[in-house]
């Protein structure tokens, strides 16, 4: 190599700086915050300069001073890797204005900016920063208006510094504004000193996010501080996967694993948890122990408290319910069976089957029941006429469901108003219920549809708001895959030896035995292959490569479907998806759907958030419990349409599922997913005239019969199977390994 040419290669290693105005970002990876941008360098001949690299909380229109490396990529040539960078306010009428108008400052649209800069020229961003009430100078600009302008600024200025110290560690924009919000001006103080106490007050950052910013400023790696919030990290991972608890051993394997600490450092720190309160240790029945386990009389069980709360309370709660002396619809200890039986028949033109009239008459006559059974079996028309016999005795009956869809078709089912669990007890922030023990629901019948869906937290909630002598009859198919929260409560009502009544329905009804979509629930239900020829709503199209069975799923989605049964792509075709991840996975179908489905368009409003960009038209979903939103909270899996966005309010308007308008302000939009496409275990609760489901060997360790059972049971009209037939046998034979870790129906049985 000659002298020229190993100065040059020394040269392209050297750190440069460059400055230039991010003009677009093209590509976004919301987890490792890697980011590919085109920046304006002001060299002349509109030519932009693109940049790689963690650009964390760089926006469209601010001016950016980088330093990295330059290189070379094969295929898209010259560009410039970013090793940290500092934002630079313009010094240009054109650059401020760009600057002022991208969004960046609340209050101030592209078409402001313009007026602002046209008063002030280039002292507008030193007016601003010195003397914002000179704003009201501008025409049409108000005193409120010049408030928000000027807080939004303060408050850009603040997280701007707080940034600076966590893109050394690799928080998001999103998450340092979080950060911001919470602590204020305390923030940089609370990251250096209490990072821990992150992953419990703010959103959006887990144990593994704090543990980094922990070792960035210096936190030893025994530190007591941090075994503790592993352990407690172990425990609300476990909660995730829906345990309520973990057995000590498991736990204090899992935290050692985590920590990479000594195993007597974490028993030591364990105890002191308990001691503190933090967590709750107790024995329960070795039948509790994974099979594994079950050597020990005992297992030792560590539990987050509130789960272990929830948990006693709520079996405590329904037996108190079920065992109350008073009954407010005591009318039906003494009713003529066959004459009310004989007037629900001439009502409704139908007759009950002998397990529908025992499920009616236990319903009526016990305070606490639980209904169960598959698609088909005639639970609706039971509910049904458990709410017509109870209304005819003047009751007063409550109607629930946990999510909004299932809501409105228990309301279209009985004709009566029903609501979400959540809006029924009127959660507060916090997740503190307006109706609770001590200001229960007035009501003598409370019937809460698709009850498999119930955590243990919600459903200890739902059953202290019960009025003592009030009847409750909790609706489910126990075979559908339990809740997304902890627990597995209607199972465990159902367990053997629950004192709780209950009625399976197992009979399918002749008109159900017509649906290939009942049929193949039953058959798959069964362990039997679904009949996927010869069915007029149930299809598979075979394609055993995920990334071509992908592209097939978005054209039945997009085209075939709409084709053949004038089905609207948006609105009645739900794609279900085993897992996240993978070329068939929610994730890469979101973005091919809303490609073919909501296209970018110069008419059609979009703002980028992260690796996602949201459009006017686009589905969404709610992905956290937010009890601040909307006028009673908005709960995970709650889903809605984007309706508008407002650059200059930084503010999106989603119109959800329960007819309410929810406004999200531009930092609110990691709670929001797309949802052309989700994963089953989001789809519960909810019912589509018409759904897809890829299966693909990449899923393959999520290939379960309860999964697919779920997925087929939330289509109402029409089933389309996309992928492999290996995959689809897998899912088929292979039945779920192993129960959450619950106590509750030991709890049930011992009280």
């Amino acid at each position: 190599m000659s002298e020229a040419q190993r100065s040059a290669q020394q040269r392209a290693f050297q750190l440069a700086t460059v400055e230039g105005v991010l003009e677009r970002i093209t590509y976004a990876n919301e987890e490792t915050g890697w980011t590919v941008a085109r920046v304006d360098t002001g060299r002349g001949g509109g030519e932009l300069l693109t940049v790689v690299g963690a650009l964390l909380g760089a926006q469209p229109g601010e001016s950016l001073r980088m330093h990295g490396r330059w290189g070379s990529h094969p295929q898209y040539g010259r560009q410039f890797t970013v090793e940290n960078y500092t934002t630079v306010l313009p010094a240009t009428v054109q650059g401020i204005q760009r600057y002022l108008g991208s969004g960046l400052i609340k209050g101030i649209g592209p078409r402001l900016a313009e007026r602002i800069v046209g008063h002030f020229g280039v002292e507008t961003l030193e007016v601003i920063e010195t003397e914002p009430g000179r704003l009201i100078e501008v025409p049409k600009l108000g005193p409120k208006r010049t408030k928000m302008i000027a807080a939004a600024w303060e408050e850009q200025k603040a997280i701007k510094e707080v940034m600076v110290f966590l893109q050394g560690v690799g928080v998001s924009t999103s998450l340092a504004v979080r950060i911001y919000k919470q602590y204020g001006d305390r923030s940089n103080d609370v990251v250096r000193t209490e990072p821990y106490r992150l992953a419990s007050d703010v959103w959006g950052i887990g144990f593994l996010t704090a543990d980094r910013i922990a070792q960035a400023v210096g936190i030893p790696q025994d530190s007591p501080q941090r075994v503790k919030a592993g352990l407690q990290y172990a425990l609300s991972q476990s909660a995730d996967q829906g345990h309520c608890f973990l057995p000590e051993e498991q736990l204090i394997s899992d935290a050692v694993k985590l920590l990479a600490v000594d195993i007597g450092l974490v028993i030591e720190c364990l105890a002191e948890l308990v001691a503190e309160e933090g967590v709750v240790r107790e024995e329960l029945p070795a039948e509790h122990a994974a099979p594994t386990e079950t050597s020990a009389e005992k297992l030792s069980a560590v539990y987050l408290v509130p789960f272990h709360r929830a948990e006693v309370s709520l079996a405590s709660q329904l037996l108190r319910l079920l065992r109350a002396p008073e009954d407010r619809l005591e009318a039906f200890a003494t009713v003529d069976w066959d004459r009310a039986l004989g007037w629900l028949h001439q009502r409704t033109g139908a007759e009950l089957a002998p397990e529908q009239e025992q499920a009616v008459r236990l319903a009526l006559t016990q305070k606490v029941a639980v209904l169960t059974g598959g698609p088909g079996c005639g639970k609706s028309f039971t509910v049904r006429s458990i709410v017509a016999l109870a209304m005819a005795r003047r009751a007063k009956v409550v109607l629930a469901a946990p999510t909004g869809r299932a809501a409105k078709r228990l309301s279209e089912l009985t004709g009566c108003e029903a609501a979400t669990v959540h809006r029924l007890l009127e959660l507060k922030p916090g997740g503190d219920a307006a109706y609770d023990r001590d200001r229960p629901l007035d009501a003598d019948l409370v019937v809460v549809d698709e009850a498999s869906m119930l955590d243990v937290l919600l459903a200890n909630k739902l059953a202290k708001a019960v009025a003592p002598g009030a009847h409750l009859l909790l609706v489910g198919d126990v075979d559908q895959l339990p809740s997304v929260g902890a627990g597995e409560v209607l199972r465990d009502l159902l367990a053997p030896g629950s004192p709780l009544p209950a009625v399976r329905l197992t009979r399918i009804f002749r008109q159900a035995q017509e649906s290939g979509v009942v049929v193949n629930a039953h058959r798959i239900n069964e362990g039997v292959p679904p009949i996927t020829d010869g069915m007029p709503d149930f299809f598979l199209f075979p394609e055993e490569d995920a990334e071509r069975a992908a592209d097939l799923t978005v054209d039945v989605v997009a085209r075939r479907i709409p084709a053949r049964f004038g089905l609207d792509p948006g609105r009645d075709v739900q794609v279900l998806t085993p897992m996240h991840r993978g070329p068939a996975g929610a994730g890469n179908l979101n973005t091919l759907l809303q490609g073919a489905i909501t296209p970018a368009r110069p008419d059609r409003a979009e703002r980028r958030f992260g690796g996602r960009t949201f459009r006017v038209g686009d589905k969404v979903t709610q992905i956290r419990n937010n009890y601040d939103k909307g006028a009673n909270g908005v709960f995970n899996g709650t889903v809605g349409v984007v309706t508008a966005i407002n650059l200059e309010d930084q503010r999106l308007t989603v119109h959800t599922d329960e007819d309410e308008d929810v406004p999200y302000d531009f930092d609110e939009l990691d709670e929001l997913a797309h949802a052309y496409a989700v994963t089953i275990h989001r789809s519960q609760g909810s019912e589509y005239p018409c759904v897809v489901i890829p299966l693909t060997t990449s899923a393959w360790m999520m290939l379960q019969r309860n999964l697919l059972y779920t997925a087929v049971t939330r289509a109402k009209r029409l089933v389309v199977l996309v992928g492999s037939r290996r995959a689809l046998a897998q899912a088929v034979r292979s039945v779920s390994a192993g129960r959450r870790h619950t106590a509750l129906d030991h709890r049930l049985r011992r009280e």
